[in-house]
């Protein structure tokens, strides 16, 4: 008996040694709290707990050069470095310290993003143009399915929005829109970074939009998924080579569109279809339009690396397009391009909306073209 009383206090002692440990953990991150980023009317205060630091600079996506601008942190009490700076216009910024030199995210910020193989802190400016990017009342759901791919020689991954009530009315189908992400990317990009899920919860939630499923692939053909699954990717196969030539749109119009289709209750029709994407996820946009002109309705290249020749164009105006949306930032290094692809689809007559808005090659544009289009699909 005083064997078992003695395994059980010292089993006791143990777990209240264990609990101790984590609450003296969590009370000393919070002795001395550091709050950031704090907004405060129209500032914003950036904190970096650094002891050791000589140098603390801030660098965020706002800044006129930010792929190199910083900005000069000031030591305080408790050597705490901080900057107060005007809040910048409302929408999702991303920002990182540099400390001595190397690039330090925030650890008092849990909002983060992943763009590729970096993860960075985000800034939430709100107003009008962020009003969608928040949470909505209502949610749908993402979800994972993984498609066999016989033209790509494996299973790969997808991540697929279906919408508010999708689970609860199973007779009810959806239209479907294939939402594509640009070079550097993967099938998270548009979820992480584009903050597709909450764009259209939103829209659907004030009836704004149609309730649509979201299909977002993955475009890089040496890739099975994601890096973050550390699934080895496919390096021994020269994907631009003419066995393999537009490979990824080819499983995208005759393997994934098929795959959505007889596991998701979306409408098989091409009225009920649209694709659009940006950079790379563009110009395979205007290639599956131009492979499979009547397979998708709705079409809209964002910020677009490709184009198309007259005889394209007239097949598309043949096969009844009922929308083409073009996109592009007015600073962006593709404008040409766009420019270009707009004067094309002009002189063929073929209806569609050349939007231009300001800015680059970001993701602040590519929020704002997806906030813009969707509304307009599948009407």
């Amino acid at each position: 008996m005083k064997r078992i009383l003695s395994t059980i206090a010292l089993a006791l002692a143990i777990a209240g040694a264990a609990q101790a440990q984590e609450l003296a953990n969590f009370s000393r991150g919070n002795q001395r709290p550091v709050i950031s980023p704090e907004i405060q009317g129209d500032s914003v205060t950036f904190r970096l707990k650094a002891d050791y630091a000589t140098v603390v600079k801030l660098s965020g996506s706002w800044m006129a050069n930010p792929y190199g601008g910083t900005i000069d942190m000031t030591r305080g009490e408790g050597n705490v470095w901080s900057v107060k700076i005007p809040l910048p216009s409302p929408e999702i910024y991303t920002y990182n310290f540099v400390v001595d030199g190397v690039a330090v995210n925030d650890p008092q910020n849990v909002l983060v993003q992943r763009d590729g193989t970096r993860y960075l802190p985000m800034l939430t400016v709100p107003g009008e143009r962020t009003v969608n990017y928040g949470e909505a009342k209502t949610h749908g759901t993402v979800s994972h399915p993984w498609y066999d791919s016989n033209i790509l020689g494996y299973s790969r991954r997808l991540t697929v929005y279906t919408p508010y009530g999708y689970e609860n009315n199973p007779k009810k189908k959806y239209p479907v829109l294939y939402l594509l992400h640009g070079a550097g990317g993967d099938e998270e990009a548009w979820i992480s970074m584009g903050r597709t899920a909450q764009i259209l919860d939103n829209l659907i939630e004030k009836g704004l939009a149609e309730p649509m499923i979201v299909v977002m692939p993955n475009g890089n053909p040496g890739q099975q998924a994601a890096r973050t699954l550390n699934i080895p990717e496919k390096t021994n196969v020269n994907w631009r080579s003419e066995e393999f030539r537009n490979a990824y749109v080819r499983s995208l119009c005759t393997e994934i569109v098929p795959f959505i289709e007889k596991n998701f209750r979306a409408i098989p029709k091409p009225a009920s279809r649209a694709i659009a994407g940006l950079s790379m996820g563009g110009g395979h946009t205007i290639s599956a339009s131009i492979l499979y002109p009547e397979l998708f309705d709705y079409i809209c290249p964002l910020s677009a690396a490709g184009s198309a020749t007259p005889e394209q164009i007239s097949a598309l105006k043949k096969a009844g397009v009922k929308l083409y949306f073009l996109a592009c930032g007015s600073s962006d290094f593709l404008f040409e391009g766009s420019k270009a692809l707009d004067k094309t689809l002009t002189e063929q007559g073929l209806d569609h909306e050349f939007y231009v808005s300001d800015g680059g090659h970001t993701w602040a544009n590519w929020r704002l073209y997806l906030n813009t289009f969707a509304p307009k699909l599948f009407k």
